[in-house]
């Protein structure tokens, strides 16, 4: 069963007004549980919407969409994936923990599962001293290890990012897509992942796709073979500078007006 299952996908927002939006057209894409795959194409190409469309925070307009082999609502209302933005969306007036906590409380576990839950996922995101802290007490990277700690709480299979490292310096960032692969790994969890990044595209993916300008279609499909453990000498291998040089070019073709790809996982 495919973690997510994408078929003929339309958006259209305020459609038949002189507003209209064509945002997407004729999406179709499947990923595969475990895989890490990410969005990236120009400012305005549908990559967010996209994400919205897979979380059913919106619906699509000709379509449709399967999340674990069930429709996306369905998932939705089961909280079968976990999000996370590219601002952390914590809560300042809860503690660290306990903002970890809030999925687990809206789906009824007790206090004490709660906590040892919290303390669980503390670990995982290497800071278990900071259960008692706010939020405003953490840096910007902390902040964000943070809420991927509150979107893997409830144990989703799927993990929706958008933009979520976007706000930070490039030496905090390239730590977070570490600590992201590494959480990842032990958890086993499917990513799906919007950026404007190509290095950071490559680096953290098994595969990227590649999106047109408005209306947004998928125009390249790249599978990126750096292997699971990937580090900081990762960055510095002929592969991950051949995959950046692919992903460019199949950016600078969508842009120019080529075709929707022939080709998948080249």
């Amino acid at each position: 069963m495919s973690a997510v299952e994408v078929t003929g996908v339309d958006k259209i927002f305020n459609a038949g007004k002189v507003a209209q939006v064509d945002a997407l057209v004729g999406i179709d894409l499947v990923v595969e549980p475990g895989e890490f795959v990410s969005l990236i194409g120009p400012s305005g190409c549908g990559k967010s919407t996209l994400l919205r469309l897979i979380a059913n925070l919106t619906e699509p307009s000709a379509g449709s969409i399967t999340v674990n082999g069930k429709p996306a609502k369905q998932s939705r209302l089961d909280q079968d994936y976990g999000m996370a933005f590219q601002q952390a969306g914590l809560f300042e007036w809860r503690t660290v923990a306990k903002n970890i906590e809030l999925p687990l409380e809206l789906k009824g576990w007790d206090r004490a599962k709660r906590r040892a839950r919290a303390r669980e996922m503390l670990q995982l995101v290497k800071l278990p001293d900071f259960a008692d802290h706010m939020p405003w007490q953490l840096s910007g990277g902390m902040q964000q290890r943070v809420a991927i700690a509150r979107a893997l709480a409830a144990h989703p299979p799927l993990l929706l990012m958008d933009e979520p490292f976007g706000a930070l310096d490039e030496m905090t960032r390239e730590h977070m897509q570490a600590e992201l692969l590494r959480i990842c790994a032990q958890t086993n969890t499917t990513v799906i992942f919007v950026t404007h990044s190509i290095p950071e595209a490559v680096y953290l993916s098994t595969r990227v796709v590649v999106m047109s300008p408005r209306p947004g279609r998928i125009t390249d499909v790249i599978h990126v073979p750096l292997g699971a453990g990937r580090d900081d000498e990762t960055r510095e291998t002929g592969g991950f500078f051949e995959k950046i040089t692919e992903v460019r070019e199949a950016l600078r073709g969508a842009e120019l007006g080529g075709g929707v790809r022939g080709v998948e996982d080249r």
